[in-house]
């Protein structure tokens, strides 16, 4: 499966296009729609740059959930908010959450809870984390049958 517009846009409405790089509140040098990836201090990038990594960073994201879940028929919705919380969590904190193992079971709605869970960054609870989360479980939630 591919990430749908509304994945797009839910991904780059928390993200936001950052030109200059900074520190996230994770401690991470990011730029661009919170590309993590060769981002050095005082790096600069266009609006044209940051697509692109945000595609790059995107397809990486596609291919956990894509990798991740065999036998598990996802919505679209299902599919884009797992991609939107990859994106944000990375790869190896998914497939070491709760949450994966109960997709894995098929227990859409249990797992649909764990995205409250992932509301912290530093140690600290969030508000933009915690608003994420509520964004991509409705998003979830909406294509449960």
């Amino acid at each position: 499966m591919n990430t749908s517009e509304v994945g797009l846009n839910l991904i780059k409405g928390f993200e936001s296009f950052q030109p200059v790089a900074y520190v996230c509140p994770a401690g991470k040098w990011t730029v661009g729609y919170g590309c993590t990836t060769d981002v050095a201090p005082g790096m600069r990038i266009t609006q044209a740059e940051g697509d692109q990594r945000l595609k790059e960073d995107l397809q990486s994201a596609e291919n956990c959930v894509n990798h991740s879940l065999p036998g598990v028929n996802l919505t679209q919705g299902e599919f884009d908010a797992l991609v939107s919380f990859v994106f944000n969590c990375g790869c190896a904190a998914f497939r070491g959450s709760t949450m994966y193992k109960l997709l894995l079971t098929g227990r859409m709605e249990d797992a649909a809870k764990q995205f409250d869970r992932w509301v912290h960054a530093g140690g600290k609870e969030l508000e933009g984390l915690v608003r994420r989360r509520a964004a991509e479980r409705a998003l979830f939630e909406s294509s449960i049958a």
